[in-house]
C-alpha cells in the first residue's frame, strides 16, 4: 500500500483528529493524544529533562489539542505526570528498556469537553493488519499535523519494542501510531525513536501499550507517590542505529 502524506492545514481538516495536539514544555515540544476527557498519553522523555534527571515543570507545560495554525479545539495545562515504570532506570539499561518504558501520562488540570475533542482509545488486541496511520507535528510543521497512511507495521520484538516504516522527524516524539479496528482508530504504539542508520530504510520505533498505560491510569486513579525524578532518568540516547526523535524548540 503507497504511503500518504496529508498536511491538516485547516479547521475541517482537523475533524476527527482533535485529539491529538502539541504539547508545549519549557524544553520545547512534543505530540501528545488525549485518551480520556483530561488523560494525554506522550512520550516520557518529552517531559523529562535528561541532563538534569528532573521532570520539567508541569506549571509551564500546555496541551493544544487540534492546533492547525490559528486554531485550536482546547487548550490546557497540566496538573500531574505519570512515567511509566522502569523508565526512571541506570545508566547501563538496554536500548530496549528504554523504548519499552518511555510512555507518559499527564492529568490536564481540567477535562476537555466533547465538543472539543473526542479521546482515542488503546488497542488492545493482536495486531490482524500491518496498515497503520502516523499523526504528527514536527520539524518544519510545527503548527499543523501530518497524517501518513499506508505505513506498515514491520516488527514488534521480544520486550515490547515495535517498529514502523513511518515518515517520523525531529519532534514527531510521543506521536500516536493508529490502526483501524473495524472503522475505529486505537492507538497501538506512541513514537519514541527514529532510526538513522545510513543506507537503512527509515523506521519509527515504539513500544507496547496496553500493560504500561493500564498500570499507569491505575496509578493515575490512586494519586499514588511516584519517585522522586532526581538520579536514574534518561531521554533514549543516540546509537550506530537509532537516535531520538527528539522535540524541537516551538516557533
Amino acid at each position: 500500500m503507497a504511503q500518504e502524506r496529508d498536511r491538516l492545514d485547516h479547521r475541517g481538516e482537523v475533524l476527527g483528529w482533535e485529539g491529538v495536539g502539541r504539547l508545549d514544555t519549557t524544553m520545547g515540544t512534543c505530540t501528545g493524544t488525549l485518551i480520556a476527557r483530561d488523560l494525554v498519553l506522550t512520550a516520557a522523555h518529552c517531559v523529562v529533562d535528561t541532563d538534569t534527571r528532573q521532570v520539567l515543570s508541569k506549571d509551564a507545560m500546555r496541551f493544544r489539542a487540534g492546533l492547525a495554525h490559528d486554531f485550536t479545539a482546547a487548550v490546557r495545562g497540566v496538573s500531574r505526570i505519570v512515567l511509566s515504570e522502569g523508565y526512571l532506570g541506570s545508566f547501563d539499561v538496554s536500548l530496549t528498556e528504554q523504548v519499552r518504558t518511555d510512555i507518559a501520562l499527564l492529568r490536564l488540570d481540567s477535562p476537555i469537553f466533547s465538543t472539543e475533542a473526542e479521546p482515542f482509545r488503546i488497542h488492545d488486541r493482536a495486531l490482524d493488519d500491518s496498515s497503520v496511520i502516523l499523526v504528527s507535528y514536527g520539524r518544519g510543521r510545527n503548527t499543523s499535523l501530518q497524517r501518513e497512511s499506508g505505513c506498515r507495521h514491520k516488527q514488534t520484538y521480544r520486550g515490547g519494542l515495535m517498529t514502523f516504516d513511518c515518515d517520523v522527524t525531529f519532534g514527531s516524539s510521543g506521536a500516536p501510531v493508529f490502526v483501524n479496528d473495524q472503522g475505529r482508530l486505537r492507538i497501538v504504539s506512541v513514537v519514541s525513536m527514529m532510526s538513522t542508520a545510513s543506507n537503512a530504510e527509515k523506521e519509527a520505533i515504539g513500544m507496547s501499550l496496553p500493560a504500561a498505560v493500564s498500570a499507569m491510569m491505575r496509578d493515575m486513579r490512586n494519586d499514588a507517590a511516584r519517585a522522586p525524578v532526581s538520579a536514574g532518568a534518561r531521554r533514549v540516547t543516540v546509537g550506530e542505529r537509532a537516535g531520538g526523535a527528539r522535540f524541537i524548540k516551538v516557533d
